[in-house]
């Protein structure tokens, strides 16, 4: 049915009108004049719109040119629709053509709006972003890169993490370090937290270099390549440490230890008294030194890598800790020192698959754990402002005059193997180390060297054995 306004036929819809439309006009015509005409459409849910569209003649043949769909559409806009068609069909152009080309050309030049706005955004990509790309696409580590998001989210994005890339210089990067020294103290100068940044530093704009956008937004090249950390450090600074314990405060460190330990066994009331050192973090400390383990690979170890008829411990080479590619399964015949330490370790966590266990028993617990609860107990080396009151805060495990970190235990013991006269080359073997020498010699020289990589051990074991029988007789 073809419907017309209240005022009659010939006149026009006005804008209260065709609000008020039923639905029970659905599929019905509006008539509007000049051609143009309205089908009446409801939705599912009930709401009601008109397409309305003008008829016209182009070759000889009724066609209909769509105009919109009201509300979407004014109707003031629509009649305009309408107009403008009649008018190319006075130059002899099909509306219907027009509005096509009208498409493609809106869409073409919304297409080079977006393209200049996406290259606006790239030239204004800032340190933050490059940052956030190169963590996640550039670099792995073999924490999954946490520590290294710990560093830049603390020393380096609140100094330079909105600067654009085009605008960054080697002041920037200098400035970085500089904040860095100046939080530094007498106990931690901070200079090596610069000294490994400036390495990571160089690593992230090396990669950014080779790949666009970044590339063509370095326009000053590298920066991190123009600043030498090294002059803003001082001079008798010391990138490896040295720090190895003696036979005496590897008797104090077992003193120590199970002072405590005895300390509260012994009390009747618990409550007041602290907890000693964790049972599993006890044994990791004496494992590391008897076996020259680095401390990941212990915390990362299972039970089925233990080998107990033939006393061996099995390290996968994804638990090693090495240059990707050169990583290499290891196996340490352990001492009776060794085996004793490891069957009171699974005593504690036998009944899981970890040797170090995480708290729900799913995986290991985080390979940082040991080196915090142990760093905790000597913060008289520490410039620590605000101790936390979940963590340990005082010097129970402090030997000597300088802190030891449980890599310290591993030089310790290979140092030990030196002094008991067992050859560099074995030691280097039982500490895993890829050995120097062309890869034809690596290659074809298979010789696993057990019998004297079993003595060295063994040895070790001995000479601990003997240090901690002087610390039992002073208890």
């Amino acid at each position: 049915m073809t419907r017309y306004p209240k005022k009659g036929k010939g006149t026009k819809w006005t804008q209260k009108e065709l609000l008020a439309i039923p639905t029970q006009w659905v599929n019905d015509t509006l008539a509007d004049g000049d051609g143009l005409i309205g089908e009446v459409r409801v939705s599912k849910v009930g709401d009601v719109s008109i397409r309305f569209k003008y008829g016209l003649k182009w070759q000889g043949k009724k066609c209909w040119y769509s105009c919109g769909t009201f509300p979407l559409n004014d109707i003031s806009s629509i009649r305009n629709q309408r107009d403008k068609a009649k008018g190319l069909l006075k130059q002899g152009i099909d509306p219907r053509t027009q509005k096509h080309i009208d498409k493609i050309e809106a869409k073409a030049e919304q297409q080079t709006i977006l393209e200049q706005q996406k290259k606006q955004q790239q030239r204004n990509k800032t340190f933050t972003d490059l940052f956030t790309t190169w963590i996640e696409q550039g670099v792995v580590r073999q924490d999954a890169n946490t520590e290294l998001r710990r560093t830049f989210e603390k020393d380096v994005l609140p100094v330079i993490g909105s600067v654009l890339i085009k605008e960054i210089t080697e002041d920037h990067i200098r400035t970085v370090y500089k904040t860095i020294l100046a939080r530094g103290t007498t106990q931690n100068p901070r200079e090596r937290t610069v000294v490994k940044l400036a390495a990571d530093m160089r690593q992230l704009f090396k990669w950014a270099d080779m790949r666009q956008p970044w590339r063509s937004l370095l326009i000053n090249g590298n920066p991190a390549l123009l600043v030498n950390e090294k002059q803003l450090i001082s001079a008798d600074y010391t990138e490896e440490r040295d720090r190895i314990l003696t036979p005496e405060e590897i008797q104090t460190l077992y003193r120590l230890i199970q002072q405590e330990q005895n300390h509260y066994n012994n009390a009747t009331n618990k409550r007041g008294i602290k907890l000693p050192l964790n049972p599993a973090t006890q044994c990791a400390i004496w494992i590391c030194l008897s076996t020259l383990c680095r401390i990941g690979e212990l915390l990362m170890a299972k039970w089925e890598h233990i080998d107990w008829e033939e006393g061996i411990w099995f390290i996968p080479r994804e638990n090693v800790k090495a240059t990707r590619g050169k990583k290499q399964d290891h196996y340490i015949y352990l001492s009776d020192f060794s085996v004793r330490y490891f069957i009171r370790l699974n005593t504690l966590t036998g009944h899981t698959q970890w040797c170090f266990p995480s708290k729900d028993n799913t995986s290991h617990v985080d390979i940082k754990s040991v080196s915090k609860r142990i760093g905790d107990r000597q913060v008289k080396f520490k410039d620590r402002t605000k101790p936390s009151q979940q963590r340990r805060h005082d010097n129970s495990l402090a030997v000597g005059n300088r802190e030891w970190t449980p890599h310290d235990l591993r030089r310790t013991g290979a140092t030990m193997m030196q002094e008991l006269g067992i050859d560099i080359n074995i030691i280097d073997r039982c500490q895993n180390h890829v050995l120097a020498g062309s890869k034809v010699r690596r290659h074809y020289l298979k010789y696993e060297y057990k019998d004297e990589k079993q003595q060295a051990w063994a040895k070790l074991g001995k000479r601990l054995e003997e240090i901690l029988a002087l610390s039992n007789e002073i208890l």
